[in-house]
């Protein structure tokens, strides 16, 4: 029985849609076994190969609070894909047909009354309950954990995307399983636009964004989710908690900070009231080459302190440059003279900066004269909007390129931190450290790439 909300049009084994995946080009693999060694693929299971604990019925009460037998599914591939995030172990499991676990079914209620229904349902009924947004998650948010319950339901989400715009207060409430894209998309109808785009934008969701504090590529200009948040009501067993829709307030502390960022550990979100703005009419991203990766801070430090900073900004190290260089598909004529341009300009062995500003064409003009004076007072060098090009068409590809690497048996992971202006330093050079000795400790080959991609007046 298909069940409303419940989506398959990505892959169960990763990233997205089997369509138009990116490929390694020849200087990628030939740069990957430079360094790696031999690189060869990993084999996937199909999915008729994955085996699955047997399902433990939910009480009748249970399904009937999610609407009966049309809002559940046991499904076996429902379950699989409700049973991990997006992690590298969670893929490694997923490839490898061995899940550590997956809800008995997935329940997909249609509104708010629906969800506070079933989480009282299953708080009588002993029913672990995991709220599921999107599924990228890559913390174990969506880890089917059951604790001391014998049985656990998947909570998705995604047939709750309800949109309501305030044009003249410039707000929007926002169903929790709105995606990225179809909720930019209800927005741009309007003129209007969220301007939060995660590299999970594609699949993330609004209810997600919120429960993560989550932030997106362009949160220097636009800022992070949460503080794009007015208001928001979670759905929790004991009854509903709304937060004011007044803008501002002198009272304290703030409840809506305690929903924001819970991780679904609280509760289930059921709506969010978002600032949104005018959809910018010009979008410039162009490319800058800093003389190393402590100049570039000092650089971002500078905008950020002096308020020119832009409203997307990412600095990479020599050696994400280099391998995101290599990986580029520059090849030939074209490489040869970057490589002479940066020569000349004494930055052959520098770092890659992407700036874009958004906005009205004068805003965007002015804005970016602006930052190009303090670009220029650090040493930094123009590349042109061709690198800028670049990475807006590929800014959601790092997911998908992490499974193309695991194909080719690259083992990929990330990990997200901040530190103030006056320590990064430290912190680059410790976490840095850190990997390669967990790496030299296991006899393993790897590559430590590093970058700042949120610029803030105290730190990065």
């Amino acid at each position: 029985m298909s069940v409303e909300g419940l989506r398959r049009d990505s892959v169960w084994w990763g990233w997205g849609r089997t369509d138009d995946r990116p490929s390694l080009g020849e200087a990628a693999r030939e740069m990957l076994s430079a360094e790696l060694g031999r690189i060869e693929g990993a084999p996937r299971v199909d999915l008729e190969e994955v085996r699955l604990p047997e399902p433990r019925p939910l009480p009748a009460s249970v399904v009937q609070a999610s609407g009966g037998e049309g809002g559940i599914s046991t499904d076996p591939e429902d379950r699989l894909r409700h049973a991990a995030g997006k992690s590298y172990p969670d893929l490694v499991r997923m490839r490898t047909g061995t899940p550590t676990d997956a809800p008995d079914a997935i329940l997909a209620p249609r509104d708010g009354y629906a969800v506070a229904g079933v989480l009282a349902a299953c708080a009588r009924e002993q029913v672990a309950v995991v709220p599921f947004g999107g599924g990228t998650s890559v913390v174990g948010g969506v880890e089917p954990l059951r604790g001391r319950f014998d049985r656990l339901a998947s909570l998705d989400l995604g047939a709750m995307r309800a949109v309501s715009v305030d044009e003249r207060a410039q707000t929007a409430t926002l169903g929790p399983g709105l995606r990225g894209p179809e909720a930019e998309a209800e927005l741009n109808r309007r003129g209007l636009t969220l301007g939060h785009f995660p590299q999970s934008f594609p699949y993330a969701t609004i209810g997600g964004f919120a429960a993560t504090r989550s932030a997106g590529q362009a949160s220097t200009g636009y800022g992070r989710f949460d503080e794009l948040v007015t208001s928001v009501t979670m759905q929790t067993p004991e009854g509903p908690i709304s937060t004011l829709e007044t803008p501002h307030t002198a009272a304290g502390p703030a409840l809506r900070e305690l929903i924001v960022g819970s991780e679904g550990t609280l509760g289930v979100i059921t709506d969010v009231t978002v600032r949104v703005k005018p959809l910018p009419e010009s979008r410039r991203y162009e490319g800058w080459f800093a003389e190393s990766f402590e100049q570039g801070i000092e650089i971002a430090r500078a905008l950020a302190q002096s308020g020119v900073a832009p409203d997307v900004f990412r600095l990479s190290d020599r050696d994400e440059t280099r391998v995101s260089l290599a990986m580029s598909g520059l090849e030939g004529l074209k490489r040869s003279a970057l490589e002479a341009y940066l020569s000349l300009r004494g930055r052959r062995e520098g770092c890659m900066m992407i700036l874009g500003w958004e906005g009205d064409p004068e805003s965007v003009a002015r804005r970016r004269e602006l930052t190009a004076a303090g670009l220029r007072s650090g040493g930094a060098v123009p590349l042109g909007t061709t690198p800028g090009k670049a990475w807006e068409h590929g800014r959601y590809e790092g997911p998908y390129m992490r499974d193309v690497l695991m194909d080719a048996g690259v083992m990929v992971e990330t990990l997200e931190t901040s530190h103030t202006y006056s320590r990064i330093d430290e912190l680059y050079t410790a976490v840095r450290a850190a990997l390669h000795s967990a790496m030299a400790d296991r006899g393993a080959e790897g590559i430590v790439m590093c970058h700042v991609s949120h610029i803030y007046r105290d730190g990065a």
